[in-house]
């Protein structure tokens, strides 16, 4: 079983209300091998919600209490993304899920970079909160972007 961010299934779950569609990972849920979540709704944050990056490091200073999720505007929702990525273990370990297709450059499911903190688009390498939780976990996480990769390894399977 895959761990799909929702957003990438055509769900309208991303910050703004909008989704990131690929038909590539939407197959994988009709196909019946994948789960979808949203470790922001599952944080308890609503959609649309204001745009939040890292502050002061990536996933796990997040983890580690080293770093901070904070919206544009000011507000910490560093409590909610933790949240959200248990819970978003939770869903991967009942589903038996051994990967996961996350979005890139969010700060929950970004897998290679997210945006820096500056609330100015900028990116950085590093990785999101729920994908540091589950990386932990030994769940491998992929994005949009190198899903190929994890279809290629699927098929050896």
């Amino acid at each position: 079983m895959i761990l799909i961010s929702s957003c990438l299934a055509g769900l309208a779950t991303r910050y703004d209300g909008g989704d990131n569609y690929r038909e590539e990972i939407a197959r994988l849920l009709r196909e019946g091998k994948a789960v979808l979540v949203c470790p922001e709704q599952l944080g308890g944050l609503p959609t649309p919600r204001p745009p939040a990056e890292i502050v002061g490091g990536g996933g796990d200073d997040v983890l580690e209490g080293r770093a901070r999720v904070v919206t544009n505007g000011g507000d910490d929702v560093t409590a909610e993304f933790v949240r959200g990525a248990e819970q978003t273990l939770k869903t991967a370990q009942t589903a038996g899920a051994r990967y996961a297709v996350l979005k890139e450059s969010s700060p929950s499911c970004g897998s290679t970079m997210i945006y820096n903190g500056t609330y100015t688009r900028t990116k950085e390498p590093g990785f999101g909160v729920t994908t540091a939780l589950l990386q932990r976990h030994g769940i491998e996480v992929y994005s949009e972007n190198n899903v190929g990769e994890l279809l290629a390894r699927l098929g050896d399977e």
